[in-house]
């Protein structure tokens, strides 16, 4: 008993717009954008405020209520 296999062979063009210098274009592209945005977010004090928080101080006065008039 014999078995009879047929195949369909796809062939890939060899242009498809993933080369390597496609991808390192990317990845460079990737890199910088992310440093423009993590600049942006240093220099406007948002990271150095989560980096090192500030100890927040709360003024707090208790006092106790007026008392009412005589009638």
């Amino acid at each position: 008993m014999k078995r009879e296999v047929e195949t369909d062979v796809v062939v890939v063009p060899a242009e498809s717009g993933e080369s390597t210098g496609s991808n390192a274009i990317w990845a460079i592209t990737f890199i910088i954008v992310v440093g423009l945005i993590v600049g942006a977010l240093y220099y406007s004090g948002i990271l150095k405020r989560i980096a090192n928080p500030a100890p927040q101080k709360v003024n707090v006065e208790v006092s106790a209520p007026a008392q009412a008039p005589a009638r």
